[in-house]
């Protein structure tokens, strides 16, 4: 028996983008920058009623205001690029490697005890290449145990690397008891304070030009390494389906041991500019969250280098922004923090009108049954 023939119209369909012009993309995420402030505006409006000119003010001003501020948020900014840069590699490969906090703080141990132990006593010439090697180490180990666990035994690399994280903070604990100073205080205190052994130097008149000159080549480095050898194309088959890479005669272990240790190795390498060229010191929060943002930065650039760099400066810039406005205008850490997640959701948000379009009607199912 033959049954009339049933037809349904989609009103509304989700369908994924063959491929966006580069210049469609950056109009959507400008349009969404724009629709942020505004939605930022009125909130500040209806929850302040502050003018929003003012306060958008404050946040450039709190952010490049002066030259101090400026080479604030220049070198934060660095600080961040680098961690994203590690990250890079590990997420490209589908290891989610939630632990660049451990990594960093791991590569700040080793920084921080060379220059307790040995920064009054070696040549920075020794010093200096010594820091960098350790903290690489430190942070290349840090990154291989949760990547020798997934290769062998395929754990959760999620929980395992943001448990070392947790790790790497009790690590720091003992380090804080075992070089307190003074004794009691709880804390190490700025290290070499009076001789700043171990602590960057200025180069080129810039006091944070070493800085410039180490993320520089880590973003040169990492570019070519990624887009012409043959490593960065087997982390992108790994990514793209382990069967396929087995099936092409690549040794998978291999591949993800070999990122990670190089992921870690730059988070690593970040502890050390921290330690070294900022805090000078090492706690538990000398990761600072970083870590975690650092995700959003490379996920946003979709692991594009030069559009790390910027977004990395963009997300520094509106925390130190914030700051300076939650003092201007006596505002708790919570209004900012609301003006931050607001731009954040509508710059993640716009991604998805980037890979996917909206259409509405125009598909019609139908089938007939005898």
């Amino acid at each position: 028996m033959h049954k009339s023939e049933h037809k349904k119209e989609t009103l509304i369909r989700i369908a994924k983008r063959d491929d966006l012009a580069r210049s469609k993309a950056v109009c959507i995420r400008l349009l969404a920058v724009i629709l942020s402030l505004v939605i930022c505006g009125i909130i500040i409006v209806v929850l302040t009623g502050l003018n929003p000119f003012g306060v958008y003010q404050g946040i450039i001003d709190g952010a490049v205001g002066n030259k101090r501020r400026f080479w604030i948020t220049i070198r934060e900014s660095l600080i961040l690029l680098l961690i994203a840069i590690g990250l890079t590699p590990a997420f490209k490969m589908r290891f989610w490697n939630i632990g660049a906090e451990g990594q960093i703080l791991a590569g700040g141990i080793a920084a921080a005890a060379l220059m307790i132990y040995q920064g009054e006593s070696m040549s920075p010439w020794i010093l200096f290449p010594l820091m960098l090697i350790a903290s690489a180490l430190a942070g290349l180990v840090w990154g291989l145990i949760p990547a020798i666990f997934k290769a062998i035994w395929n754990t959760n690399e999620t929980l395992f690397t943001l448990m070392m994280n947790y790790i790497a903070m009790q690590v720091v604990n003992y380090c804080i008891i075992l070089w307190e100073t003074p004794k009691g205080s709880n804390t190490i205190g700025t290290i070499n304070q009076a001789s700043k052994a171990g602590w960057l130097p200025a180069i080129f008149g810039l006091d944070y030009g070493w800085m410039i000159i180490l993320v520089a080549l880590a973003a040169v480095v990492m570019y070519v390494y990624m887009k012409y050898s043959k490593q960065g194309f087997e982390i992108t088959v790994v990514g793209s389906s382990e069967n396929t890479a087995n099936y092409s005669g690549m040794n998978v272990r291999k591949i993800i041991l070999r990122t990670m240790a190089i992921s870690g190795a730059i988070c690593g390498l970040a502890g050390f500019m921290i330690v070294s060229g900022t805090a000078h010191t090492i706690s538990t929060s000398t990761a600072g969250g970083r870590g975690f943002t650092a995700i959003i930065a490379a996920w946003m650039s979709k692991f594009n280098i030069a559009a790390m760099a910027l977004i990395s400066f963009f997300l520094v810039f509106m925390e130190n922004g914030a700051v300076q406005i939650a003092s201007q205008f006596n505002l708790n850490e919570n209004a900012s923090s609301i003006i931050i997640g607001v731009i954040l959701f509508f710059l993640i948000g716009c991604e998805f009108f980037i890979d996917y379009q909206v259409k509405f009607g125009g598909m019609r199912k139908g089938g007939k049954n005898s």
